[in-house]
């Protein structure tokens, strides 16, 4: 095998998030000027909020509801992410099973059932955002990492998911790479969507119901008057009878947020077009996302015009918390991960990178969302997707809405919805806790996945990070 320079294949790679480099980008709606007053007033317009306000006017026509957006519409994690829209509502079956084992079976029903719904509206709306429910294809390239498979397999199959086990050459026959020795095709529990048309569709849609979205309009402070929530923008406000925040992990307009949250950037690569010659000799015939299965993994799939999104491996989180624009470019991660990319598929040597990006997206202790309510449930939010939220924040828009209404659901009585994950202890205590972890989960992948005392004594006490 020859060697590949991962500095030319990136050599032209512009940096910026590739699904936001569209012409079918929209205008922006107008900033908020004045005072305006709505029965509910939603904050961020990511895929949370978007869900949220959709929803609550497909609930209720005769809502009037207001969607306020700091900058543009999907500009974050929406718009940045690799396009997997996942059935699971827990970070998969593992950690659904150590943290709320009675409920994992209603979890994966109400997850598959919420991927269908998804699919639903794509269809209802007519979004054109490439929606493929092709499943994902979890493959191993370390012997212990199948080892590991076997009992989630096993779980999944006395759950009724359709999880098919592949071997080397089964696995090839999906997606030909020398560094696959087994896995399996979760068939069901994924679909592959390009994320900023989905939140440009979800915009349309909520434009189309009556939604009134406000852009560039940032949230600076929300005062509660006991007759309102009066939110308060750069140039005007809005009084609501009730919220919903869906801001992720920027500066939370809830301060008790800020315990539970921690920013971790992801980032990923773009390649140029495949040719039919460079397409065949990978396959992929049933365009799966894939994701390899070390704790530091990568996730990556094809696009409708089939490039390779090419993702993950390295989170980084910058000491003390820190959200800053220029952590969005990191060339060390983009070095790496084109080495890897090399690796897994030397048949390309000489495919190029177009695009280059990253992105912070918000993590918490239990890696999947929490919610909660406050001002006497007068405001909802649901935050702390941990990388899995194309799919999984509309079930949390869900639960934002019924929190909000008063009344208990089947989603308002789990386990999983009423408890919140353990906070992350005070800095610099948790920059070193994390950055002592994420070096522990790179030495566990070099060592059969075996975990030191301190993942160990993590796992035991319910508190860690997530690669």
């Amino acid at each position: 095998m020859r060697f590949v320079d991962p500095l030319k294949a990136l050599a032209d790679a512009e940096r910026k998030p590739y699904w936001l480099d569209s012409p079918a980008k929209p205008e922006p709606q107008p900033r908020l000027f004045g005072n305006t007053t709505a029965d509910l007033a939603v904050v961020g317009g990511g895929f949370s909020g978007l869900w949220t306000a959709l929803m609550a006017k497909e609930r209720d026509p005769s809502l009037d509801v207001v969607l306020l957006e700091g900058r543009r519409i999907g500009w974050a994690a929406s718009g940045r992410n690799g396009g997997f829209a996942m059935a699971t509502l827990t970070h998969g079956i593992a950690n659904g099973l150590e943290r709320w084992p009675e409920e994992v079976a209603t979890l994966e029903r109400l997850g598959l059932a919420n991927l269908d719904e998804i699919g639903e509206t794509v269809a209802r709306y007519d979004i054109d955002c490439g929606y493929e429910r092709t499943g994902e294809l979890n493959v191993a390239t370390e012997p212990w990492q199948l080892e590991e498979m076997r009992e989630s397999v096993q779980i999944a199959h006395e759950l009724g998911i359709r999880f098919d086990v592949l071997d080397a050459d089964q696995i090839r026959a999906e997606v030909n790479s020398p560094t696959y020795i087994g896995g399996f095709w979760e068939r069901d529990g994924c679909a592959m969507v390009d994320p900023a048309r989905l939140a440009w569709g979800l915009r349309q849609a909520c434009l189309s119901v009556g939604v009134r979205i406000y852009e560039r309009t940032p949230v600076r402070n929300i005062k509660d008057t006991q007759a309102s929530m009066d939110l308060l923008t750069p140039h005007g406000t809005v009084r609501a009878a009730r919220v919903a925040l869906g801001t992720g992990v920027f500066q939370p307009l809830l301060r008790r947020l800020k315990h539970f949250l921690v920013p971790v950037y992801d980032y990923a690569l773009m390649t140029e077009p495949l040719s039919a010659e460079q397409l065949a000799s990978v396959g992929w015939h049933n365009r799966q996302g894939v994701g390899d299965s070390a704790n530091q993994f990568h996730y990556y799939r094809l696009t409708a015009d089939n490039r390779i999104l090419w993702g993950g491996y390295d989170a980084v989180y910058y000491n003390g918390g820190k959200i800053k624009p220029e952590y969005e470019q990191r060339d060390e991660t983009f070095v790496k991960l084109a080495g890897h990319f090399a690796t897994t598929f030397p048949q390309l040597s000489e495919l190029r990178f177009t695009h280059r990006w990253g992105g912070v997206i918000d993590t918490c202790s239990r890696f999947s969302a929490f919610y909660g309510q406050s001002h006497g449930g007068r405001l909802a939010y649901a935050v702390g997707y941990t990388g899995m939220g194309v799919g999984a924040t509309r079930f949390g828009a869900n639960v934002m809405l019924d929190l909000l209404n008063g009344e208990p659901t089947e989603r308002t009585e789990l386990r999983m919805v009423k408890e919140k994950p353990l906070p992350f202890p005070p800095e610099p205590v948790r920059s070193a806790g994390i950055q002592m972890t994420r070096w522990s989960i790179a030495q566990a992948d070099l060592h059969q996945g075996r975990r030191n005392l301190w993942l160990r004594t993590l796992d035991r006490m319910g508190l860690g990070f997530d690669s």
